[in-house]
């Protein structure tokens, strides 16, 4: 007998481009105005200025690496609180997660930096090509003047907003009137063009040329998302019930044989991801609401209910668009515990911004050597005071030492009164207050010693607590 090979299995499949239709509708107008919303905070933030301290920067929104410092409106955050980032990160994810529970992948449909940018490359694209009938016969026609003409003008605005993308970011690290006027004339920072050229690589990359594929095969999300969802979240899908049998007809004809799905593929050829939502969930839906759209559109033409694509949580089972859920079950065991968890760390966060500390106070001890033994048998000590003015405006402070009886301090640069050394710190200034410890032959050893700071204005206090060392026990 003869072997009969079969043909290997192929892996691979051919990407077909996706050409979204315009659609109208309360999702698409939603759509287009968080897209306006989120570009115009995103674009325009960084020329929002916002009054500060003359020796502090204007700017609203800055991420300040030579002031090591971020600005957000009215908050400061230094390089020691920036837990609080990380709190903000945590505290968003949580937020997240609640949504998704509950509305499903709303933040994904609408909200999305990779669906917002692509929604804008694709409006640009509809404008210089025209809509989707438009775009697919230009693809087949031949390369003629025309086309080419259309093509350079869509890539070339492409580029341009890919540019503005990249550029918009680096004005959130410097001061973003200085950092334009110097980017033209080849006088801004290095990094400022390496990554206004990263940007607009991966803004015109991800949003151009990828568009769903970023979203089908690179980003986790989608993976991810599964494990906060249930047969209770909220989310795009088909009453099968109501519109199967589908086919194909027409208004005024006996339908009593179909279901009320005419099978126009409207909420196909609407789906920025490509996509028939007929054929249930998948993984490559945004839950962006546009095939809705779409299929209210035809139901009203032919004269049909609306809603045989909706938002819901139990098209599954429910024919009758009138019995079906029209609004989320937001209790649940599994939003409970998200809304437990945020409402948590927002707690926390609130308590962290509230409580921060205007000074920043250490004391540091000399380590070579740990004591030195004067001539008269007396052991000193040396440390370091270190003094960070938070505030605005110069502070006056005082450093206090309480010790063991005996206990003599002396300040470098500094007059000693009852005790006390009094300075001030210049705002956002820090400085080092070097001090000598000092008590008699043979005592204190082991000792505790502590040093307070006072904000004279504030009245605001700081104090660290260490061993007095004597050598004995050497």
């Amino acid at each position: 007998m003869s072997e009969v090979s079969a043909a290997p299995e192929r892996l691979y499949a051919k990407r077909e481009a996706v050409h979204p239709q315009l659609v109208h509708g309360k999702y698409r107008f939603t759509k287009w105005l968080v897209l306006f919303a989120t570009l115009g905070v995103y674009y325009f933030l960084p020329w929002l200025r916002w009054p500060r301290a003359a020796h502090e920067p204007q700017q609203a929104v800055l991420v300040d690496f030579e002031g090591a410092r971020l600005y957000f409106f009215n908050i400061e955050i230094w390089p020691d609180e920036f837990y609080l980032v990380t709190g903000i990160l945590v505290l968003s994810a949580l937020a997240l997660f609640f949504v998704t529970s509950v509305w499903g992948r709303l933040w994904c449909g609408y909200a999305c930096p990779q669906t917002v940018w692509t929604d804008l490359f694709i409006a640009v694209e509809r404008m210089v090509e025209g809509d989707r009938n438009k775009r697919l016969q230009l693809a087949k026609k031949p390369w003629t003047a025309d086309k080419i003409l259309k093509k350079v003008t869509k890539h070339s605005l492409w580029l341009l907003i890919a540019m503005a993308t990249g550029g918009a970011w680096v004005l959130y690290f410097h001061d973003a009137p200085t950092v334009i006027s110097k980017f033209f004339v080849g006088q801004a920072p290095a990094s400022s063009y390496l990554f206004v050229g990263v940007l607009t690589f991966t803004t015109y990359s991800l949003a151009g040329l990828m568009r769903e594929q970023v979203c089908t095969y690179m980003c986790p999300w989608p993976r991810i998302q599964g494990a906060m969802t249930d047969d209770k979240t909220f989310a795009v899908g088909y009453y099968a019930l109501r519109g199967e049998p589908r086919g194909k007809h027409k208004k005024g004809q006996d339908w009593s044989e179909l279901g009320d799905c005419i099978d126009c593929h409207a909420c196909v050829t609407a789906c920025p991801m490509g996509i028939d939502i007929r054929d249930g969930d998948q993984l490559e839906c945004i839950n962006c609401g546009l095939c809705v759209d779409a299929c209210d559109t035809m139901m009203k033409k032919v004269g049909l209910p609306k809603g045989l694509i909706a938002y819901g949580a139990d098209y599954r089972d429910v024919k009758d668009p009138k019995a079906r859920r029209r609004w989320p079950q937001i209790i649940r065991p599994r939003t409970l515990f998200y809304a437990g968890v945020t409402i948590l760390a927002s707690a926390i966060m609130l308590f962290g911004l509230t409580g921060r500390s205007s000074l920043e106070f250490g004391v540091e001890r000399d380590r070579a050597p740990a004591f030195t033994r004067l001539s008269d048998g007396s052991i000193r000590n040396a440390i370091t005071a270190r003094v960070l003015n938070k505030q605005s405006e110069t502070h006056p402070f005082t450093i206090e030492i309480d010790g063991p009886e005996g206990l003599t301090t002396a300040a470098v640069g500094y007059e000693i009164e009852d005790g006390q050394i009094h300075f001030d710190v210049a705002p956002d200034k820090q400085i080092r207050l070097r001090i000598f410890l000092t008590m008699p032959k043979g005592e204190g050893d082991g000792d505790e010693i502590t040093v307070t700071l006072t904000d004279d204005v504030t009245g605001e206090t700081s104090s660290e607590s260490l061993g007095f060392l004597g050598g004995s026990r050497r």
